[in-house]
């Protein structure tokens, strides 16, 4: 099996945005890892995507034409009911045997962690990538802090030699791109075309769902 890490960025993704595709692009050459962009079913913290299930694939397939770096995994939209993150994680553990497995998180979506479901567990299967701003700070509960204090590194090849357990903060270039915005923009009959990847205006099915 591959020490190459595979890296996990989950998300609703309605609609997938350049916002979305630069984060995960900057963590593959990062970490060097594969990356796979895994739309969730029904998420737990927040209300159901606008999109279908296989309107989002429509979108992520779109989007992710022409390159290799960067792939999608909908096995979270063949699952009934919430999709927890961390019965993904044991599922490709399982897949996977002892590849190094990273979980991309925002420094939001991370802060929160201590809200999800066996949220512990998460780094019995995984390492964990946190995507940051540079400078920026987001404040962190305590139990958390105690949590993941040992489990801190600062070199990236630390996560490729033991196949979960780690954190690892990683300084991205995050857009100011928000999905509600764009939704809200084609609802309205207008064109947001550089906050979406091309391949979305290839086919004007795919972006239908924002605009009826």
């Amino acid at each position: 099996m591959s020490t190459r890490p595979l890296a996990i960025f989950g998300g609703t993704f309605d609609p997938i945005h350049i916002g979305h595709l630069t984060v995960a692009w900057e963590a593959a050459e990062l970490l060097d890892a594969e990356v796979r962009l895994m739309p969730a079913n029904v998420p737990p913290h927040r209300s159901p995507p606008l999109a279908s299930a296989a309107e989002r694939v429509a979108m992520l397939r779109a989007a992710l034409a022409g390159q290799s770096r960067l792939v999608l995994d909908a096995r979270e939209l063949e699952r009934d009911g919430p999709s927890y993150t961390v019965d993904t994680l044991h599922e490709l553990r399982a897949e996977q045997g002892a590849r190094p497995l990273v979980l991309l998180l925002g420094a939001d979506a991370f802060a929160g962690l201590p809200t999800w479901n066996r949220w512990r567990e998460l780094f019995d299967f995984a390492h964990v990538g946190v995507l940051s701003r540079p400078g920026a700070e987001v404040a962190r509960p305590a139990v958390l802090a105690e949590e993941v204090a040992a489990r801190r590194v600062d070199n990236v090849a630390a996560l490729h030699a033991e196949p979960c357990g780690k954190l690892v903060e990683l300084a991205v270039t995050p857009l100011e791109v928000s999905a509600t915005r764009i939704r809200e923009l084609l609802a309205a009959g207008r064109d947001p075309r550089y906050l979406l990847p091309a391949g979305l205006f290839d086919d004007p099915v795919l972006l239908a769902p924002y605009r009826r």
